[in-house]
C-alpha cells in the first residue's frame, strides 16, 4: 500500500489574502490545490448581480453555498441555492447567478480541469486598491470581461443561442 502525503494549507483570513480580488462585484479568494481543479472562496454582497449568462466548453463547474443564498439561472431555469446546497454544472451548461437577498452570500466555486483561475487573476481588482469594488463593476471593466471572456473558455451568450438550441 502506497502512503500518500496529505498537505494542509493554512491560509490567513481571506480578507487579508493579497490574492483576493473583486471580480465583477464578487470578492474572490483563490485557494491552493494539488489536484486538476481550481478552487476559490467567493463572497457576494447583497443585491449584486452576477456575470452575463455564459457556459464553458471544457470546464465542469460547481458551486457550494456556505452562507446565505444565491439565485442561479441554469439552462433557463431559475433556482435559489441556500447554505449547504450545491450546483453542479457540466461543460456546455448555460448559467448565471446573483445575490438578490438582503445579506451577503459566501460560496465555494470549483472549475475542473485547472485553468479558469487565470480569468479571476486577469479580470479582478485587488482588494488592496482604493474603490476596488466600484472598479470591478465599472462599465469599462465589464466590457473588457465580455470581450476577453472567450480566452478563458467563458462563452457569453448575451442573447445568442446556446449550442444545444
Amino acid at each position: 500500500m502506497t502512503k500518500r502525503k496529505i498537505r494542509y494549507v493554512r491560509q490567513k483570513s481571506h480578507k487579508m489574502n493579497k490574492s483576493t480580488k473583486w471580480v465583477i462585484g464578487h470578492q474572490i479568494t483563490p485557494k491552493e490545490t494539488t489536484g486538476d481543479y481550481d478552487l476559490v472562496i467567493g463572497e457576494t454582497p447583497a443585491h449584486v448581480p452576477g456575470p452575463p449568462p455564459h457556459y464553458h466548453e471544457k470546464y465542469s463547474e460547481a458551486f457550494i453555498v456556505i452562507e446565505g443564498e444565491m439565485d442561479f439561472v441554469i439552462d433557463g431555469q431559475p433556482r435559489t441555492v441556500v447554505a449547504g446546497e450545491s450546483v453542479d454544472l457540466p461543460p456546455g451548461t448555460l448559467h448565471t447567478f446573483s445575490n438578490n437577498s438582503d445579506s451577503a452570500c459566501k460560496w465555494v466555486n470549483i472549475h475542473s480541469p485547472k485553468g479558469f483561475l487565470e480569468f479571476f487573476e486577469q479580470m479582478g481588482v485587488s482588494t488592496e486598491e482604493d474603490g476596488a469594488f466600484e472598479k470591478s463593476v465599472d462599465d469599462k471593466l465589464i466590457q473588457k470581461v465580455i470581450q476577453q471572456a472567450p480566452q478563458f473558455d467563458m462563452v457569453i451568450t448575451m442573447g445568442a443561442p446556446h449550442p444545444s438550441e
